[in-house]
């Protein structure tokens, strides 16, 4: 059972599944505000995508999160190294570069100790390092906003206390951004990159105390933070580089001094971040051929992307007006009818055979194949998670703009699949997809090959085993009765939509049963049948 699902305490310490949840809870505000965030986003530069970019930092560490878990049991120097290690090797933009930086600082104290001190002290080096790692450093952005979280909570104390101190003082300096710059002034917004900070703090709180503080797009004392920027401005007068360059690059610190300063001759919104060899490199330039080559003479670059920012606006301009962005849907799932079935609404599928999972290399190409520009990736497999990760990751690294939405079953797949629209902006199709996912409980019957323990008891060879959320809930003797039997409890905790996945070999008169025992028992309930054919589990069930 997850935390938030449990009776909830206030935590004392930041173990490994309170960082985990962090890590969680900081991804879904981001997805929830990033839309907010990217209207008010004016400075450096007016390009509507900081509340994305922090949204994708955030989604790459806390993949990496989830990867240790995955792997082994980590312990909390462990989950916060990967927290900070994967934010890093995903950075994107200027405030996403920077959150990286600050979550690396807390990284180096919280490995040490995880109470209100520690946390304390973490708060305080996370805002040095940022501040470190940019060249030009500038009051009014998100580096005065973690200054003032540091400060705010500089007497140490209780884990509760402090991170509430720290969240508080983070929202007043958010404020106060408004008048700290010119061009944040003349828009009416406050910092973009300072408000995503705010609702990752907000997440740190939601996670110690089990409950949610005040939502971070508002402002002390009720006053509400404008929704769109009045005069979008480039760079606060209308002028300023044209291109940014975003790489990682492996070099020594003595390299990366050197190239610092080359970079900041070059251009500005220079930001380095990194160290022990890997470090992520951040700069708006009007040569960016020449900001490459400087990172090539430093080390060995990687994951290079370049943006010209007129391009961007008007992709923008575009997506906003709600033209069609070249997007694909990429889904893997088991079965020759499920194929067809998510062929037929547009995705490009990988069919899964019995006992074997696709490759890495088949999902890759399966991007490919897609021929897109963007790309939703539905590996609907919870085993299928690091291997679709890596694979996402290989296409980025080709210039396609990849979205992994961690389905873990098939109706899940099916549920986001279905509110799917290439029409909208891109990032807020996968947050309606990911949030469609994610209110699919899902159960999957399966036939036990042999005798073996299992959580809810021992089961022989033959038996019908009732899987709910990847756990043995029901063993049984008859596949439709244990059938209805995982219905009904999945449906004692409430459901609107229930989805059957009926596999050949499957008795003739299951999917019919099992409807009309939904539309006996749960009357506000409606009923969904899909044949998935050969290659699939008998039986596969969601709720909605």
């Amino acid at each position: 059972m997850s935390r938030a699902l449990q009776p909830f305490e206030e935590l004392v310490e930041l173990d490994a599944e309170a960082l985990r949840t962090w890590s969680a809870r900081a991804l879904d505000a981001l997805g929830r505000e990033r839309e907010e965030i990217d209207a008010i986003n004016v400075y450096p530069v007016a390009d509507g995508d900081t509340g994305t970019n922090l949204y994708l930092t955030a989604e790459a560490a806390h993949q990496a999160v989830e990867a240790v878990f995955a792997a082994a049991e980590p312990d909390a120097a462990e989950t916060v190294r990967a927290m900070a290690h994967g934010a890093l090797l995903g950075a994107r933009g200027n405030s996403g570069t920077i959150l990286a930086q600050l979550l690396r600082g807390m990284a180096a104290v919280l490995a040490e100790g995880r109470d209100g001190d520690h946390l304390a002290r973490a708060l305080a080096e996370a805002a040095d390092a940022a501040r470190r790692a940019v060249a030009h450093p500038v009051e009014g952005t998100i580096l005065t906003v973690a200054s003032a979280a540091a400060g705010a909570c500089a007497g140490g104390g209780g884990l509760v206390e402090v991170a509430g101190s720290a969240y508080e003082g983070a929202r007043t300096a958010l404020a106060t951004t408004r008048g700290q710059l010119d061009v944040l002034t003349r828009a009416g917004v406050v910092d973009a990159g300072g408000q995503g900070l705010v609702t990752v703090l907000g997440a740190l709180v939601e996670t110690v105390t089990g409950h949610a503080p005040d939502r971070p797009g508002t402002a002390p004392h009720g006053v509400p933070v404008p929704a769109r920027p009045a005069a979008p401005e480039r760079c606060g007068d209308g002028d300023g580089p044209a291109y940014e360059v975003i790489y990682l690059l492996e070099a020594g610190d003595a390299a990366v001094d050197l190239l610092r300063s080359r970079l900041d001759a070059l251009g500005d919104s220079l930001v380095v971040v990194g160290g022990d060899g890997l470090w992520n490199v951040h700069v708006h330039v009007d040569d960016a051929g020449a900001a490459v080559e400087a990172g090539v003479e430093a080390g060995r670059p990687h994951r290079i992307r370049i943006t010209h920012f007129a391009s961007a606006a008007a992709q923008a301009d575009t997506d906003a007006r709600g033209a069609r962005a070249q997007r694909a849907v990429v889904a893997v799932v088991p079965g020759e009818g499920l194929a067809g079935l998510c062929a037929e609404a547009g995705a490009t599928t990988v069919q899964t055979r019995p006992g074997e999972q696709p490759a890495g290399d088949e999902l890759v190409d399966a991007i490919r194949r897609a021929h897109a520009r963007e790309v939703v990736l539905l590996p609907n497999d919870t085993e299928l998670r690091q291997t679709a990760a890596a694979a996402a990751e290989r296409a980025r690294a080709e210039g396609i703009r990849v979205a992994l939405i961690p389905t873990r079953a098939a109706v899940q797949g099916i549920a986001a699949l279905a509110v799917h629209e290439p029409d909208r902006r891109f990032d807020e199709d996968v947050v309606a997809m990911t949030a469609a996912a994610g209110a699919t409980r899902y159960a999957e019957l399966a036939v036990a090959e042999r005798q073996s323990f299992t959580s809810a008891g021992v089961c022989q060879a033959g038996d019908v085993l009732g899987l709910i959320e990847g756990d043995v809930a029901v063993i049984g003797q008859d596949l439709t009765e244990t059938a209805r039997t995982v219905l009904d409890r999945m449906l004692s905790a409430g459901g609107e939509l229930v989805t059957l996945i009926v596999a050949d070999g499957t008795p003739p008169d299951l999917a019919a049963a099992l409807e009309g025992h939904v539309r006996r028992g749960y009357l506000a309930v409606d009923t969904t049948t899909y044949h998935a054919g050969e290659g699939a589990p008998p039986l596969l069930i969601g709720v909605e």
